[in-house]
């Protein structure tokens, strides 16, 4: 019997880090869609940018987290005898692989944010500082429960925050910092001139469209192996993402009027509202999540853009920090039981936790930028931008006639 027993732990354990790790490698190829979504999206002369950015941004990201920031997160280091590392079969490590695709989605959504105007150099120091410092501290509060946070709502409210694949964690923080980034940025130069909005369309519907595919696929990755263990899989998680994605989708087209990149960013709405509470809403609450979530991008990102003036290339504070709020609040509006959801949440702990990360991103967003702003520079000269950061910064576009 005790042989029995240690074979099914271990078979247990095996499977728990096979679980975890196709969940890192889908988040992950999700990378690839936040960098096809950019090429796809920013002119021409800034494509080649934005892949360097992407992958760039991974890397220093893998760095930051590892050495810095899941310790900061969970109290965790890897500075041990890879022995030790290797106990049960290796979870833990597969597990920090996870979570630092998650982590590395921050530099991503600001990056589209961004494009078209940022210098190369600073933006990687950015990146670390965010990853290593900034975002694993909210991480931490949230689903570490450090600094009694969580105990406190549940204390107070009756609940804790509920944020099950970030919503807020990652999606509200990536976007709140963006805007904070982009306030410090200001907008590309020629995108306003006598009180207009001059169009900037985008450079390559398919590859815009291919990034949005690339996305939402992984997204079931993303949320569904937030359960990081075979016992807490939940088809509920797989089913309420797909009905968000679609709810997201036909509001983006109704309210885009047809729009393709409004459409194509429409199931990602749906889907960055859903991830909070995917585990505990009904299916129908999942796709009102959505369909609000959709309709929330579209009208935001032309308020955004034509009438508040902010020049957020990709719509990432419409897209990830607004429809990441809404998310957060949604999860204890349709997460409740006489709304058909699983319960145990706190509509006022959603709304508490939502701002909180919003305001403490927003903050850091402008501490980070702002110093570096005001020390190495973050934009580039005018002949740079006018040229294109492609050929300024790459010294070699995206595409050549020979």
């Amino acid at each position: 019997m005790e042989n029995l027993h240690s074979a099914v732990e271990t078979l247990m354990h095996g499977a728990n880090t096979m679980f975890i790790l196709m969940g890192a490698i889908m988040v992950l190829a999700m990378h690839a869609g936040f960098a096809f979504l950019e090429v796809g999206t920013v002119r021409q002369k800034n494509q080649v940018n934005a892949l360097s950015k992407i992958i760039s941004d991974f890397a220093i990201s893998g760095l930051a987290y590892f050495f810095i920031g899941y310790w900061i997160a969970y109290g965790v280091t890897f500075f041990q005898g890879a022995e030790a590392l290797t106990d049960q079969n290796g979870y833990s490590l597969v597990k920090f692989f996870f979570l630092m695709t998650f982590a590395a989605a921050i530099p991503a959504i600001i990056s589209g944010g961004i494009a078209e105007r940022a210098r190369f150099a600073p933006q990687l120091v950015a990146s670390l500082l965010i990853v290593g410092f900034i975002y694993p501290f909210f991480e931490g509060l949230v689903w570490n429960g450090n600094m009694g946070f969580q105990g406190w709502l549940e204390a107070r409210f009756g609940a804790p925050f509920h944020d099950f694949a970030g919503s807020v964690v990652v999606h509200a923080v990536g976007g709140w910092l963006a805007l904070g980034a982009v306030l410090m940025l200001g907008a590309r130069r020629g995108r306003y001139r006598d009180g207009h909005v001059v169009a900037m369309p985008p450079s390559n519907i398919p590859f815009l469209a291919l990034g949005a595919w690339i996305l939402t696929i992984g997204w079931f990755g993303f949320n569904v192996m937030s359960a990081q263990t075979i016992d807490g899989i939940s088809g509920l998680v797989a089913v309420n993402s797909l009905m968000a994605m679609v709810g997201g989708t036909l509001a983006a087209l109704l309210v885009g009027r047809f729009d393709p990149g409004f459409l194509h960013n429409g199931p990602l709405a749906g889907l960055v509202a859903v991830c909070a509470g995917s585990d505990i809403m009904h299916p129908i609450g999942a796709l009102a999540t959505g369909a609000i979530a959709g309709g929330l991008f579209v009208w935001t990102f032309i308020l955004t853009q034509n009438k508040l003036k902010i020049d957020d290339v990709l719509g990432v504070w419409p897209l990830h920090g607004l429809c990441g709020v809404w998310g957060g609040v949604a999860a204890g509006i349709f997460g409740a039981q006489a709304l058909g959801g699983l319960g145990g949440v706190s509509l006022v702990s959603q709304v508490v936790g939502s701002l909180a990360g919003a305001i403490f991103a927003l903050a850091g967003g402008v501490l980070v930028y702002g110093v570096i702003k005001a020390t190495a520079g973050i934009r580039l000269n005018e002949e740079d931008e006018f040229m294109g950061a492609d050929l300024a910064i790459h010294k070699i576009g995206s595409v050549s006639d020979d």
